[in-house]
């Protein structure tokens, strides 16, 4: 079935009802809708920016969303404030999120929303993807990187490059949250160079043999199947060739799980170390099958960007949620007989962080439009890491000093966001590095 937009509305395209979904707990029963990619426009936006609205968490603003991702995020923002809010404390204390929750976002078609269909997924586009992960960042990314490490890093490889067999043991249940995963390839010697692994893998026959570690593993103590990058090829002339992903099951003998890290921020968030002892694997375990076989940091290369321009719009996303809580804060807040709002030094202060948060904002929403497109490169999604990142701790930190010593107080969002934004310029590839490879390109000859 497909449905005419009306002129009057955004975009003039055909829109496909992919899937009915509830959500649990008083969450209308709601559309989803896949936008095709055929989308075109064929007259001027009328919904407003972020700078032009009323508030920067607002819904119906930005032109490159439509009234069909309106719809998306006001489920997604219901969901979040009713379901994920009341569990923080909770969450926060067990270090992770308990596993019946996870079925019951999947059950509120939350999950693999960017998965395509044919792989077994919602198949919503990358927009869709990117409100799912903003709404989080909205009730103050509760859970870090917890669902989107399942469903915008660990997902997208076993969609992009997944056989058709392992898209049927793995994809439709990890969208159903009845299946957790995780990405490996942090080790305790090599951090954002990927080459640098030591984790390898012996061919033995028809199987694979697994040894090494992982360390600083998003949901990787919980994850049923995770994705390892190893070494398969150790007399390669270049290591980038000679690397491969596993698909390693949680029980598979030899595969054992550490500690559950205790961290700075991120708190709800699960991150863990893992160890590989002589784990056989066989051949089908390699993600994509043989054909895919040394061709494992390629992959990774395809994906990264997506990966930073993620972290890009949860830290901007992230940014304008603290905003609008301090924006709410010194209007209450009393100092001098009147409240920090009135005082000229705190107005300032207010429109030198909304300046910041909309040029970053905007910078996203075109990093975001080429995702969609297929576009985006590596050099532009590592700026936009880079900058969202560093944008959003720097706010956040301005944010808690105008609440004084209540922003010290745990209770209050602004302490928390300020210990979870301090990761995002270390993970997904350092700032550092990133410049580096930023300034590759620049240079080039």
């Amino acid at each position: 079935m497909s449905i005419n937009i009306s002129t009057r509305r955004i975009f003039s395209a055909k829109i496909k009802v992919c899937q009915l979904f509830s959500v649990s707990r008083g969450v209308k029963t709601s559309r989803f809708y896949r936008i095709q990619h055929d989308v075109k426009h064929t007259s001027p936006s009328r919904r407003p920016e972020p700078s032009q609205a009323d508030s920067l968490t607002e819904i119906g603003v930005r032109s490159i969303f439509s009234e069909e991702h309106d719809i998306l995020r006001r489920n997604a923002r219901k969901f979040y404030t009713e379901e994920v809010v009341p569990n923080r404390e909770r969450w926060e204390k067990d270090g992770r999120v308990d596993r019946e929750f996870w079925k019951k976002i999947g059950a509120a078609g939350l999950l693999g929303v960017g998965t395509r269909a044919e792989a077994g997924g919602w198949g919503g586009d990358y927009k869709s993807a990117c409100v799912m992960e903003e709404e989080h960042a909205y009730v103050n990314w509760l859970v870090g990187a917890t669902f989107g490490g399942h469903s915008e890093v660990t997902l997208p490889y076993l969609d992009n490059y997944g056989t058709k067999s392992q898209h049927e043991q793995f994809v439709p249940q990890m969208v159903r949250g009845e299946k957790i995963g995780a990405i490996a390839m942090t080790e305790p010697s090599s951090g954002s160079d990927l080459q640098g692994i030591k984790t390898h893998a012996k061919q033995d026959g028809d199987d694979w043999i697994l040894n090494g570690s992982k360390v600083f593993i998003t949901n990787g103590i919980s994850a049923d199947v995770t994705v390892v990058v190893a070494v398969t090829d150790l007399n390669a002339k270049h290591k980038a060739r000679g690397i491969s992903l596993f698909l390693v099951e949680d029980g598979t003998p030899g595969f054992n799980k550490g500690r559950i890290l205790k961290k700075l921020g991120m708190r709800a968030s699960e991150t863990g170390e893992l160890f590989f002892d002589d784990v056989r694997l066989p051949k089908s375990a390699i993600l994509g099958g043989e054909e895919r076989l040394n061709q494992g940091f390629y992959c990774l290369m395809q994906q990264l960007p997506r990966e930073r321009l993620g972290i890009g719009v949860v830290c901007t996303a992230h940014a304008e949620y603290i905003f609008e809580t301090t924006r709410e804060y010194i209007k209450q807040r009393k100092a001098f007989g009147s409240s920090l709002s009135k005082l000229q030094t705190v107005q300032h202060r207010m429109a030198e962080m909304k300046t910041k948060i909309c040029t970053t904002r905007a910078f996203i929403d075109q990093c975001i439009q080429l995702m969609d497109e297929g576009r985006l490169d590596a050099s532009t999604a590592s700026m936009a890491k880079i900058w969202a990142s560093d944008m959003a701790f720097k706010v956040i930190n301005e944010c808690l000093q105008l609440h004084g010593g209540w922003g010290y107080m745990w209770e209050y969002p602004v302490a928390r966001a300020f210990v979870d934004s301090r990761v995002a310029p270390i993970y997904g590839g350092s700032n550092d590095i990133m410049n580096e490879l930023i300034a590759r390109d620049i240079v080039a000859e």
